[in-house]
């Protein structure tokens, strides 16, 4: 073989292992080959629902593990007060920079929040119906909900009739709750 063609081939070569990766790289988005880059695990909302509004003055920044109270509270009801208290303990020592938040309004389940109160790690939190509709506009309650340190919703969880499910379905609020915090500073 002539130099001339050595030396063309090798710049084809060359060129190949430039260029294939690029053209490889733009197929396979453009045909939508791969998860991209989405690992949350919940619904992520938008627009984020802002809560502002129900923070106290003396609360320090902090993740929030929400559910809004209903009317009565059925089995749905009761398998995510267990998994929004479980994720909480089983963020271990990460436990400190979130909480268990729980809305009720005047139609609330009263003997839910009785023996919500006597739960340490939930922290209750009282409004009118009215405003709990403003706040949330088209976005149903009947869900769990992940709060961010500047009281904005931004991912939901849909709640199970199983409870197996609901310890399932816990283990993905888990994991996107570890993620929350790991890439946070605040809270």
């Amino acid at each position: 073989m002539s130099t001339t063609k050595k030396n063309k081939l090798m710049m084809l070569l060359l060129a190949s292992v430039f260029i294939l990766p690029v053209l490889l790289a733009k197929l396979a988005l453009d045909n939508g080959w791969f998860n991209q880059a989405a690992t949350n695990k919940g619904e992520l909302l938008s627009p984020i629902v802002d809560m502002s509004g129900l923070r106290t003055s003396d609360q320090e920044p902090k993740w929030k593990l929400l559910y809004v109270l209903p009317e009565v509270c059925t089995v749905e009801c009761e398998n995510a007060l267990y998994s929004i208290a479980q994720v909480r303990s089983a963020l271990g020592k990460e436990s400190d920079r979130a909480e268990v938040v729980v809305i009720a309004h005047e139609k609330s389940n009263i003997a839910q929040l009785a023996l919500l109160k006597e739960k340490q790690n939930i922290r209750l939190l009282n409004t009118s119906l009215i405003s709990l509709q403003q706040m949330f506009k088209d976005e149903s309650t009947d869900a769990i909900f992940i709060v961010d340190t500047l009281d904005n919703i931004i991912l939901r969880y849909p709640l199970q009739l199983d409870k197996k499910q609901a310890v399932l379905h816990s283990r993905d609020i888990l994991s996107d709750m570890r993620k929350v915090l790991k890439l946070s500073r605040i809270g």
